[in-house]
């Protein structure tokens, strides 16, 4: 609603307002901890992902492959839905409110790192379950969200190389030996 009626409107200030109420958006205010969305056991939001990341991380070291999935899938889906509802909110601002703009933006990117470190670690689980059709597409989607330069796509990447799916190691040996002269 905030970005169907601008940051600017009366309907608009109350939608976000409400939004700040939920604690879907950080507020000054200290009685904050009474806020639905801060709450420890609340799913729609970086604390309740990162929960889902926990549980699949201990499934996963007891071999329950399974759990670690379905773990896995949910926190994904979590910082995904916050990744898009943040930078939804950004762009409302964009242009009328910059600070308020900027901190949704930060908020979007650390969500869209943490869905990525989620991807990674499900494409890990598929891998270990020896079903690598299941990690390919997950892996591609890290490179593609995260670009091949940066850790995460270059680990993404070495994964698809040892699954056979590429045949170029990146950066290539080539590479590293001219960048470093």
């Amino acid at each position: 609603m905030v970005r169907s009626q601008n940051p600017t409107t009366d309907l608009g200030r109350k939608a976000y307002q409400h939004l700040t109420e939920l604690g879907f958006e950080q507020s000054q205010d200290p009685s904050e901890e009474f806020r639905p969305l801060q709450q420890s056991n609340s799913i729609l939001s970086l604390a309740g992902g990162r929960r889902f990341l926990e549980e699949a991380t201990t499934a996963f070291e007891s071999q329950n492959y399974p759990l670690a999935v379905q773990k896995l899938q949910e926190a994904r889906q979590v910082f995904n839905q916050l990744s898009n509802f943040y930078q939804q909110l950004a762009g409302s601002f964009a242009g009328i409110n910059s600070r308020t703009a900027e901190s949704q933006r930060v908020n979007a990117l650390e969500a869209a790192q943490l869905r990525d470190d989620a991807t990674y670690q499900l494409a890990v689980v598929h891998r270990a379950q020896n079903q690598p059709e299941l990690s390919v597409p997950l892996l591609v989607q890290i490179v593609r969200s995260q670009n091949p330069t940066t850790n995460l796509g270059q680990r993404a990447y070495q994964q698809l190389l040892e699954l056979g799916f590429v045949t170029v190691p990146f950066p290539s040996p080539s590479e590293n030996t001219s960048s470093s002269n």
